[in-house]
């Protein structure tokens, strides 16, 4: 289409995807998967590498096939209808009041290693850091794939030194456990936890668009920085199993400034906090970049109002991305003023984006044909398989589902007895496959 800039290569998509699926996964989940499971969890992260392949080759087809600034609500759209496109833009969007302020608390929490913060300090640091967003966001796209691309090398790097100094390799050999004794009936409950590690995928669609040949860049870049981001997974928790730093919440959290301390001293406790904040920034940034993108596109198409539609002197989406940044700090201040629990957002939070996953599967196995459809069916059956093993917590997920259908409903209902008193930007739209 060439609607905006195509600033990315292979090198900074491949760095954008990685980091989006590192965020503050890479510091906390190892641990709890081995709090759960023991050593029995490096098996779990191999297992899971392999289980995710065919999401992400259904999106990277997709992607290659139709790449949009609309992501999967778009690739949902061209499948489903538009209806149906509105459903998935909105489940993207509700992840806001519970998804965001989780996001940022992790942030946060880096910064507890090193100063003593109080909750005002908290709320500060994580305005800031959507203020380094909206700076960030108002630049080329190539810009957030340098920053992202440096953030993943430098993590790639740190565990590098990690292994070095923890004899790592030579260890490797007898951590593994042998097949024939690891207790795979337990393992569901740990990749049930790991998945949201992967989480993000469905993110980087929007910036398909932005690659100068995203034919061949975009569904590579994908499949390079899910392979990355499962390395980097499986090496950490080959520390976190070594050097026992696992157990309680409170382990848990702080197994990584724990571990660099271990190795390092007071330099490796300040490196683990820059690095787990810029690890936490990079997935945030790509989120709320996905965000801004998604409004964009679907205002450039009249489907919202058109102010949402314009583009900045840099070609970027900057008037959506302002309203994504301050719909952010709402939900960041609702969540600071009624202490809302980080756990409790993380699970809501978590359905919406299975949800989207199923229905972008779902559109692969309508939108691709031969081996590609075959390797989306199997994708919707492990998505259908996961939401429904999340039980009461894709309550959520089911709820604003509900409640947009409702809102729809009611709105057709209006539009019949007044169509002029339901006009979108001035047009209305007809449901229609994207």
């Amino acid at each position: 289409m060439g609607r905006l800039h195509k600033e990315l290569g292979l090198g900074y998509g491949t760095g954008m995807m990685a980091t989006s699926l590192l965020g503050s996964g890479i510091f906390v989940v190892p641990a709890v998967a081995a709090s759960l499971a023991g050593a029995d969890s490096l098996w779990a992260w191999l297992l899971l590498m392999v289980l995710v392949l065919p999401v992400a080759f259904t999106f990277a087809r997709l992607g290659r096939a139709y790449p949009h600034a609309g992501g999967a609500p778009h690739l949902i759209g061209r499948a489903l209808g538009l209806p149906m496109e509105k459903l998935a833009a909105f489940l993207f969007l509700a992840v806001l009041p519970v998804g965001l302020p989780a996001m940022l608390t992790l942030t946060t929490g880096f910064w507890h290693a090193l100063f003593p913060l109080n909750d005002t300090g908290d709320l500060l640091i994580q305005l800031g850091t959507l203020s380094l967003v909206l700076v960030l966001g108002s630049r080329p796209s190539g810009a957030s794939g340098l920053v992202q691309l440096l953030i993943a090398v430098t993590i790639v790097s740190l565990l590098v030194a990690v292994w070095l100094a923890g004899d790592l390799a030579s260890y490797a050999a007898t951590t593994l456990p042998a097949p024939s004794s690891v207790s795979w009936g337990a393992l569901p409950a740990v990749l049930a936890v790991m998945f949201w590690c992967f989480v993000g995928l469905e993110a980087f669609t929007h910036m398909g668009e932005e690659f100068r040949r995203p034919e061949r860049d975009f569904p590579l870049a994908l499949l390079f920085g899910v392979l990355l981001a499962g390395f980097i997974y499986f090496a950490y928790a080959m520390a976190v199993v070594k050097f026992g730093l696992f157990g309680d919440e409170r382990t848990n959290t702080t197994s990584f400034p724990v571990l660099l301390a271990m190795l390092f001293g007071e330099p490796g406790r300040w490196a683990a906090a820059l690095v787990g904040y810029a690890a936490c920034f990079a997935s945030l940034n790509l989120y709320v970049q996905g965000f801004g993108r998604l409004l964009w596109s679907m205002a450039d198409e009249g489907k919202l109002p058109p102010s949402l539609g314009r583009l900045n002197r840099h070609g970027a989406p900057f008037a959506a991305l302002c309203w994504v940044v301050g719909a952010s700090v709402l939900c960041v201040l609702a969540a600071w003023l009624f202490q809302l629990p980080l756990e409790a957002l993380m699970r809501y939070a978590n359905g919406n984006f299975v949800l989207v996953y199923l229905l972008a599967m779902i559109a692969g196995v309508k939108l691709l044909a031969g081996f590609w459809r075959a390797l989306a069916v199997v994708a919707t059956l492990l998505c259908a398989g996961v939401f429904v093993y999340l039980g009461l917590e894709a309550g959520y997920a089911l709820v604003m589902g509900a409640g947009f259908v409702l809102m729809r409903h009611w709105h057709k209902r209006r539009a019949a007895a007044n169509p002029a008193a339901c006009e979108n930007g001035g047009r209305q739209q007809p449901d229609r496959a994207g």
